[in-house]
């Protein structure tokens, strides 16, 4: 899956799950807050947050790989999906 198509499901993933509105979705950057900065990604939101990218991505998601950091922005949580995805292709 190339980056585009994986920053759009992504953007797709935090509308339904999030219940954003897709324009200001489309708005984010690398440096856009989540959680923390997001008042609908609490600690219940991030559960179900992950599941969905786990079913829409195909990924598993382990306990030890969710942190602050891939949690904190919108960048650092595509590069955490974009890795998982590398990582699962060389597997």
């Amino acid at each position: 899956m190339n980056a585009k198509a994986v920053d759009e499901r992504l953007r797709a993933v935090l509308c339904d799950v999030l219940a954003l509105d897709p324009a200001d979705v489309a708005e984010f950057d690398a440096d856009t807050g989540l959680f923390g900065h997001l008042p609908e990604m609490d600690s219940m939101a991030v559960a179900g947050l992950l599941t969905e990218i786990e079913d829409r991505f195909g990924i598993i998601i382990d306990d030890e790989d969710v942190d602050g950091e891939m949690l904190e922005t919108y960048g650092g949580l595509r590069d955490f999906v974009e890795g998982k995805l590398t990582d699962g292709a060389d597997a």
